[in-house]
């Protein structure tokens, strides 16, 4: 076996895509398309999802009693704090809690034990009633249970570690839900750029989030935190209620031109059966690939996510002020680098250079093994945090090339079936999230470098074992048990004849 090939590439090479079909129709402009118009609102969409998934994490440094946690944690290792403005006088009203570093694990994680629970309900849901509503409602309520957060933790830890778990059961159907709207409206050689718009939405939410929740902490209290994002999220709800349809051919705006250019890209790819191939979908060795990068990328990813900006306050010393802008960081180079990789990754299979297994397998490679390299590299900075900011930067940003790696090879494997292997896989990718941080703050009690040194091992570690085991058995061509017959082929062909022609000019803009 090929290690970045794959042994179905040889079908992959003579027909890379979908039998080469898709030359036989005009292409739709991107400017003012339909299509795009749903990558950016799911942008947006996604921007919100992680703005109500990180915030705890910057509130979190501002919602402990600081005299408590200087008695309990402590260290010679621990870097000298840096000199910061003092606060401005204001009414500082909100509580602080004696949460020990145990107890922070556990608030940091339960938003993932919620997320798991609907991530097949989600994919099933999605296939069978349409993602739309699906996606809009979960985002809906994360948004409701975020505004009600300060109360929760006025209540105790573990009131807050149930509304997280709520917030999780809502966004737990998202990602899904959003694999199987793209299945319907994503033309196959345009994957990877309308996958990476809606990926940095993610992105995006992480890199304002920090700072911004850092500065409503520094300059009002850490309960406005909850409540700027989660109004931010009521404005995102409406825009996707009255904007977004499921499909090309339920869109009162769309195109005629790009109508027909994407349902005939689409129409050697969707499966009408309502059967879900379940056992061939579990035995699926191609998706078991993607189950263990999906799992390996995801403990380095939540960990930073969950854990970063503990790590730059209690390690490297820096305020809550400077703690979210440095920790955005990372995650604004993680977006440049997943759109970046988004347009290469398409360029490269538009101009047949390279094999689509090929492709996600190198971009997945990079993806996964450098973010490793730099984590492990961070531990040894020491209190250099010049340097050690630089290498968490690299190794997140890095990270953004397996956007177009194995998440995108969902959509090549079994595009019909998008969204509910994704809700397998990213069942087993919430796994770290869940644990991640649990094993984290217990292996840090006293903020140590030595302690932290090893979480970055750990997490490399399993960087690399994913890596390799997705560089071997990942492949990239629609797999046999999600091939649609001839007859849905022509019954598509008849649903968009029979569709109302939609005016040509007509758009997004």
């Amino acid at each position: 076996m090929d290690l970045f090939g794959g042994d179905t590439d040889a079908e992959d090479l003579e027909t890379p895509l979908l039998r080469g079909h898709e030359n036989k129709t005009k292409k739709a402009p991107a400017c003012c398309s339909s299509r795009y118009g749903l990558a950016l609102l799911s942008c947006f969409g996604f921007f919100v999802a992680y703005t109500l998934r990180v915030n705890l994490s910057v509130a979190l440094v501002d919602m402990l009693n600081n005299t408590h946690q200087s008695i309990t944690n402590h260290s010679s290792s621990v870097c000298p704090a840096h000199d910061t403005p003092p606060r401005p006088v204001h009414n500082l009203t909100a509580s602080v809690y004696n949460w020990d570093s145990e107890t922070q694990g556990w608030i940091l994680g339960s938003f993932f034990y919620g997320y798991i629970t609907t991530q097949v309900l989600g994919g099933y849901l999605a296939s069978r009633f349409g993602a739309k509503w699906v996606l809009g409602l979960g985002i809906l309520v994360t948004v409701i249970f975020t505004l009600l957060t300060p109360v929760a933790a006025d209540l105790g830890a573990g009131f807050l570690i149930a509304v997280r778990v709520v917030e999780g059961i809502g966004e737990g159907v998202t990602y899904p839900a959003m694999y199987t709207m793209w299945a319907s409206w994503a033309p196959p050689l345009e994957r990877s750029r309308l996958f990476t718009i809606t990926y940095i939405g993610a992105n995006l939410g992480t890199v304002v989030t920090l700072p911004l929740s850092g500065e409503i902490c520094f300059y009002l209290d850490w309960t406005y935190v909850f409540y700027v994002f989660g109004t931010v999220g009521l404005v995102w709800f409406v825009l996707w209620a009255f904007l977004v349809s499921d499909t090309p051919n339920t869109h009162p705006r769309i195109s005629e031109k790009e109508r027909l250019y994407i349902n005939d890209s689409l129409k050697h790819e969707l499966s009408s059966s309502t059967n879900i191939p379940w056992r061939a979908i579990v035995t699926s060795r191609p998706l078991w690939a993607i189950v263990v990068a999906h799992f390996s990328f995801n403990w380095t990813f939540y960990t930073l996510l969950t854990l970063l900006p503990t790590y730059m306050n209690d390690v490297l010393g820096f305020s809550i002020q400077h703690n979210g802008i440095l920790s955005a960081l990372p995650y604004l180079g993680s977006g440049f680098s997943a759109l970046i990789s988004g347009q290469l990754a398409d360029y490269l299979r538009e101009t047949r250079l390279y094999r689509t297994t090929i492709v996600r397998k190198i971009f997945n490679t990079v993806g996964t093994i450098g973010p490793a390299v730099f984590l492990v590299a961070a531990g040894y900075t020491g209190c250099n945090y010049t340097l050690a900011v630089a290498f968490l930067t690299i190794c997140t940003s890095l990270g953004g090339a397996a956007s177009v790696g194995f998440n995108v090879n969902h959509l090549d494997i079994a595009p019909s079936y998008a969204g509910i292997l994704l809700a397998i896989t990213n069942s087993f990718g919430t796994l770290p999230g869940m644990v991640g941080p649990v094993i984290a703050r217990s292996l840090t009690k006293h903020n140590t470098i030595k302690e932290w040194q090893f979480v970055f091992y750990i997490a490399a570690a399993i960087n690399v074992v994913g890596a390799a085991i997705y560089a071997f058995f990942g492949q990239g061509t629609v797999q046999p048990w999600a091939v649609p017959t001839i007859p849905n082929a022509r019954k598509i062909e008849e649903e968009v004849k029979l569709q109302p022609r939609a005016k040509p000019e007509s758009s997004d803009c």
